[in-house]
């Protein structure tokens, strides 16, 4: 039998407890959420327009039904970054879950038609049965407690593809927020944003405004 020293159940305890307070999240508040989701594989099934356009359209339908404002998005390969201001009586889990569930479905058609060698890669075992997993069980979920911190957020998702080395400046990439910003209406998603308002204002990282 092993003996594990006291001390060090104690001091693992109170690691996970400060690790649970520090990134503690709260519902209700009011305030933006800066929320990433990723695909359960690294492949980069998202490098492809067909399906980012599903997730969009999974965004833009799950936003009808909580009705959440959406301040700033980026679809990227292998996963999604949303900065969204949840109301009061709705939890943020419920929100990426629907998303999550509604995307999955529609990719899975989409690759049962015309990629099945791609699908065949995104199944895995759970719960004892062989399955079609597409996202990740959980997300990372941040609290912008200022309206500052909400538009470094949204400038981090606009500036996500210049890092990756996916496009050389931030409006080049067709699956984020920028565009709108900079006064595009052809867009995959249009943002919670009254223009009339201070913050309806672009983002630092986005670029020269649509004249």
């Amino acid at each position: 039998m092993i003996h594990i020293p006291l001390i060090h159940i104690v001091g693992c305890q109170f690691r996970s407890l400060l690790i649970s307070m520090l990134y503690k999240h709260y519902d209700g508040d009011g305030r933006a959420r800066f929320v990433t989701f990723s695909l359960h594989r690294p492949l980069p099934v998202l490098a492809d327009d067909r399906y980012c356009r599903e997730v969009a359209k999974s965004v833009n339908h799950v936003r009808e039904k909580y009705k959440f404002q959406l301040m700033g998005y980026v679809c990227m390969p292998e996963h999604v970054h949303l900065v969204l201001i949840p109301r009061t009586d709705t939890k943020v889990g419920e929100i990426v879950g629907e998303i999550k569930r509604q995307s999955s479905i529609a990719i899975h058609e989409l690759l049962n038609i015309g990629d099945p060698a791609l699908l065949s890669d995104l199944f895995t075992y759970r719960n004892g049965a062989r399955r079609f997993v597409l996202w990740k069980r959980r997300c990372y979920d941040h609290n912008c407690r200022t309206p500052e911190s909400m538009w470094q957020k949204v400038n981090y998702c606009h500036d996500n593809p210049v890092r990756r080395k996916l496009v050389a400046i931030p409006e080049e990439w067709q699956w984020s927020s920028c565009r709108w910003y900079l006064g595009y209406r052809d867009v995959p998603l249009m943002m919670d944003v009254d223009e009339a308002h201070p913050l309806g204002n672009a983002p630092s990282g986005c670029g020269t405004k649509k004249p």
